[in-house]
């Protein structure tokens, strides 16, 4: 048990003081934990600078609009029955998943009905020019057609037929022709001539 002079002596004391915090280098202690001296590194990636598409130069037609009679053939079909040029430029635009006679047939009621056939074939013109990076010349596709119907459908045939389309058989008739040609190169190549070596003394 303790005595009275004990509880007073523990009453009376001050309590320690706490020791001061050790640590390395110079400076006061701030209670702010150091930052370690590695490097931080940011979350996100850094992103290289995205390059600017750069589009396709546009080439000119193969023939004029008004060069209609370079192809004197055409040019009469188209004066007297445009349908029959606009189907076949239709099926070799779509690539085959449109028949000429139905693209014509079309042509022609929209034709009798509205009077306004340039309004749907202007459409093929847009989407030939896209196919084959054409430019819009001499101005734009409903104006160069419903000014000049039966000029851009004859250059339209002819832009076709220059890039070795042979209208007459259609999309499907192109492609047999083609993949035809390509089987003949490969036979040709494939079937070297022997020589036979003569006996030598």
């Amino acid at each position: 048990m303790y005595s009275s002079d004990d509880y007073r002596r523990f009453m009376t004391t001050p309590p320690p003081e706490p020791a001061p915090p050790s640590f390395n280098g110079a400076g006061t202690a701030t209670g702010i934990p150091v930052s370690s001296p590695e490097p931080s590194f940011s979350e996100k990636p850094s992103q290289a600078p995205l390059q600017p598409k750069v589009k396709a130069p546009r080439v000119p037609w193969s023939s004029g609009l008004c060069d209609c009679f370079s192809d004197p053939r055409n040019c009469c079909i188209t004066c007297w029955c445009p349908c029959i040029t606009f189907g076949q430029i239709a099926e070799i635009v779509d690539k085959g998943s449109s028949a000429c006679g139905v693209n014509g047939a079309l042509y022609t009621l929209i034709a009798c009905v509205t009077g306004c056939a340039c309004c749907y074939s202007c459409f093929y013109r847009a989407k030939m020019r896209q196919q084959y990076l054409l430019k819009p010349s001499p101005c734009g596709d409903c104006l160069v057609h419903c000014c000049c119907e039966y000029c851009s459908l004859c250059q339209e045939y002819r832009e076709l037929k220059n890039r070795g389309f042979d209208m007459t058989i259609g999309w499907h008739g192109n492609v047999e022709r083609q993949n035809r040609g390509v089987e003949m190169s490969s036979m040709s190549s494939q079937t070297a001539p022997t020589v036979e070596e003569g006996m030598s003394r």
